[in-house]
């Protein structure tokens, strides 16, 4: 046994070996082609990373902390590369009016003629690299781009445990119940908020140290969502048997931006929130959900959720699920 299964790893081992040298190959010959090895990013003067940060700018203006988020820069980097473009007259660089703490982003006019010709520039670059190809070539060009950038975002996503009163908690909450209210038949009422400066009961138990809620972000953005909370009573049908409190948690408000599916990210956010019920020390997870949700219920069927008997008295509930944590 020892040996088939040092083979078997081995094996696995070697795969992934072969799967990060095509990424590798990839790289090289992509940034090659499209002129990201080049002093004069597309003989536009500026290197890549300061037309990246122009493009970025031009296409969202924000504040500093935006972009940073969104490019994945440590500020110092940032600072330097926006202090090239303010002296070269493209950007400035204001206090936000919304917040004097912050430092806003704009292109000035003349930036905006270097944004057009940069725009007008990356269209002409890609258009020689397609144009030998068929049209069948280019389709499954277009394709394959489409899958590898995906995965690769799938793959860089950050999972992080954030205040479910956040800004970032609020919008992937507020996305989560847009599309429940668009897929269900009678649509979705989340049920009343408190009034401005009141806490909210739900957010309180979705907080240490009886829950947490987790937000997937890409880019500053986010794509997905989930929380764990503490059920007051372990016991019931479909539990674990022994009715202590504490030891059961319930996955609430899970939600996977659509354009982000079929990625795995589905999949990897649920594992992580399995992990962050273990940590708050439930022996048994459990989850309800809609049969609209018809991805949802395969999705927990594939990592071993068993089918219970209803534990609560949501109404839009149709399907409820368990899982022993090990």
């Amino acid at each position: 046994m020892t040996g088939s299964t040092g083979g078997a790893t081995a094996e696995i081992g070697g795969q992934v070996e072969r799967q990060v040298d095509v990424v590798r190959r990839f790289n090289r010959s992509y940034t090659q082609r499209v002129g990201a090895l080049e002093d004069s990013f597309l003989g536009t003067g500026m290197p890549l990373g300061t037309a990246r940060l122009l493009f970025e700018i031009g296409t969202e203006p924000g504040t500093t902390r935006d972009l940073r988020a969104r490019l994945g820069l440590d500020s110092g980097y940032l600072s330097r590369l926006l202090r090239r473009l303010e002296s070269d007259g493209l950007v400035a660089v204001v206090p936000d009016a919304d917040d004097l703490r912050r430092r806003r982003v704009d292109l000035t006019a003349a930036g905006r003629r270097a944004w057009d010709d940069l725009e007008r520039r990356s269209v002409d670059r890609a258009r020689d690299l397609v144009a030998p190809l068929t049209a069948r070539q280019r389709a499954r060009l277009a394709a394959a781009l489409a899958e590898a950038d995906l995965l690769v975002r799938a793959a860089t996503v950050t999972l992080e445990r954030v205040d479910p009163a956040s800004d970032l908690a609020r919008r992937a909450v507020a996305a989560y119940v847009a599309e429940l209210d668009e897929r269900f038949p009678g649509g979705f009422d989340p049920g009343p908020r408190p009034a401005a400066g009141e806490p909210d009961a739900e957010d309180a138990r979705l907080t240490p140290p009886s829950g947490a809620f987790v937000v997937a972000t890409s880019d500053g953005e986010p794509v997905a969502c989930g929380g764990v909370r503490t059920l007051s009573d372990g016991g019931g049908d479909g539990g674990d048997g022994d009715g202590a409190a504490g030891g059961v948690g319930e996955i609430k408000r899970m939600w996977v931006h659509p354009g982000w599916r079929g990625a795995g990210l589905g999949s990897r956010l649920l594992r992580h929130l399995e992990g962050v019920s273990r940590d708050l020390g439930h022996r048994e997870v459990r989850l309800d959900t809609n049969g609209t949700l018809t991805e949802a219920v395969a999705m927990y069927e594939r990592a071993g959720y068993r089918r219970i008997a209803r534990y609560n008295d949501n109404p839009y509930a149709e399907h409820f699920f368990a899982k022993r944590l090990g």
